[in-house]
């Protein structure tokens, strides 16, 4: 389905050139005659983002203008080079340590193509390995996004719950992690009662899947993904173009076991639980309904105040259950609420955490990484307005207001205290062509979770890039 487009071979490779703005007038100067009159006639302004092919008998050439300061908007730029060079294999000259590694990284994420039902309009171009990069860790962050971006892209027709757990127990195998699945009425048997209730609906039997690896020794971490791999709405029916995008609904499932295949590849010494609830909320006769009251693992009743805030609901089984360990970070990933997209965009996933410290750590590393999120208080006197006359808690509140922020509350309910916490609320999605990133299943956060979990359990942060 994808393909990360860095070879190691240099046979035939014409030449690309990287230039940051600054030096772009003493690059010119030892410029041929040719290069300086082309490149004039063109219009070129050595701005960053601007790529010019040059002309010449021998083999191909290019240059390209990038800004050199470590942004996400930097990155994209480079990644956009797989698509706007032609054909071919390319490669460049002598890099530092980090411009190396961060073209290596925006080639293999911006040549990646989903191409499981058609082919692709082209090849992208390839890039010989820069000569500097740590090749294992482009790697692992490219392969991990492209397996997001897969899962994503990949309809419910062909990833409902069964399937997301097929694939989670192929990875599992892969890389000699264990694995556990629930399904259907044994999750009632085990006290999963919301994520029960959430897909029982659905001709695909809802599922609890847990994957484990790593030494019980060490530090536990533990990932939580919300896998609603189709969402209606459920009897609170979404509009056709509300639901239209909604087979991404399990992008945190996706972006959960991309972190994984990261954590495991690089054999971080923690010992690692993955859990996914996997359900389609669908309609039927035994559909959940507005004003049920469920019973959750935690013994929490919850009342249904909208059947729309599922994601919500299974992801409460799966903290509680997560919780039972004691974990040393706990990290949930979620396509959660539109109110996290109305307020930040998509390429802004919203950041909780349940304590400055963690934040700000993970903060740095989205910096570092030019993986970028947003932070989001938990703000208490919020709390009251999920009360319930009927149950514990209520899964929404009254009013259109602070949706993301009362998710997350929510969330916290199930969440133990003193267990180090992070919810992200993501979109995984572009909904317009930029270069480096068509339309379709984007993968967010993936760098950034992976280099706090390395710096706080490795004990070796990442280099600023």
């Amino acid at each position: 389905m994808s393909s990360s487009a860095l070879t190691t071979s240099s046979r035939g490779a014409a030449a690309l050139t990287l230039l940051r703005e600054a030096d772009v007038p003493p690059w010119l100067r030892s410029a041929t005659a040719e290069h300086r009159s082309w490149l004039q006639g063109s219009g070129f302004k050595g701005r960053a983002g601007e790529l010019a092919l040059l002309p010449g008998d021998a083999s191909p050439a290019a240059v390209f203008v990038f800004a050199g300061d470590g942004s996400s908007a930097d990155l994209w730029r480079l990644a956009g080079l797989p698509t706007r060079l032609p054909e071919g294999v390319w490669q460049c000259g002598d890099l530092s340590r980090a411009t190396a590694d961060r073209l290596a990284l925006a080639w293999g994420i911006g040549a990646y193509q989903f191409t499981r039902y058609r082919q692709a309009e082209r090849a992208p171009a390839s890039l010989v390995w820069p000569r500097h990069a740590d090749r294992a860790a482009v790697q692992r962050a490219v392969d991990a996004a492209a397996l997001a971006r897969d899962l994503i892209n990949t309809p419910t027709q062909d990833m409902g719950p069964g399937a997301l757990a097929r694939t989670a127990q192929q990875m599992a195998r892969r890389l000699r992690m264990s694995s556990r699945v629930l399904a259907g009425d044994a999750l009632l048997k085990s006290g999963y009662g919301l994520i029960h209730a959430v897909g029982r609906a659905a001709a695909d039997a809802p599922r609890l899947i847990d994957l484990a690896w790593g030494n019980a020794k060490h530090p536990k971490v533990t990932l939580v993904g919300k896998g609603v791999c189709f969402d209606t709405g459920g009897l609170d029916i979404k509009t056709a173009e509300g639901m239209r995008l909604m087979k991404k609904d399990m992008g945190g499932a996706a972006h959960a076991l991309a972190l994984a295949q990261m954590i495991v590849q690089a054999k971080l010494p923690v010992r690692l639980r993955v859990l996914v609830p996997a359900v389609e909320n669908a309609i039927a006769g035994n559909a959940l309904r507005p004003l049920d009251v469920i019973t959750s693992k935690k013994g929490l009743t919850v009342e249904i105040g909208n059947t729309d805030a599922e994601g919500r609901l299974i992801l409460a089984d799966a903290l509680e259950e997560a919780c039972r360990e004691k974990p040393a970070l706990l990290i949930d990933m979620a396509t959660l609420t539109g109110a996290a997209r109305v307020a930040l965009g998509p390429d802004l996933p919203a950041l909780f955490a349940s304590d400055e410290r963690l934040a700000a750590d993970l903060l740095a590393a989205a910096e570092r990484e030019a993986d970028p999120m947003w932070p989001m208080p938990l703000w208490q006197p919020y709390r009251p307005r999920l009360k319930s006359s009927v149950a514990d808690l209520n899964n929404v509140a009254e009013g259109p207001m602070a949706g993301a922020i009362n998710a997350a509350l929510f969330l916290q309910e199930f969440v133990a205290a003193g267990v180090p916490w992070v919810h992200l609320d993501l979109f995984g999605w572009n909904p317009w062509a930029a270069p480096g990133r068509p339309v379709g299943a984007q993968a967010q956060c993936l760098r950034a979770l992976f280099a706090l979990v390395e710096a706080r359990f490795a004990g070796t942060a990442k280099r600023r890039r």
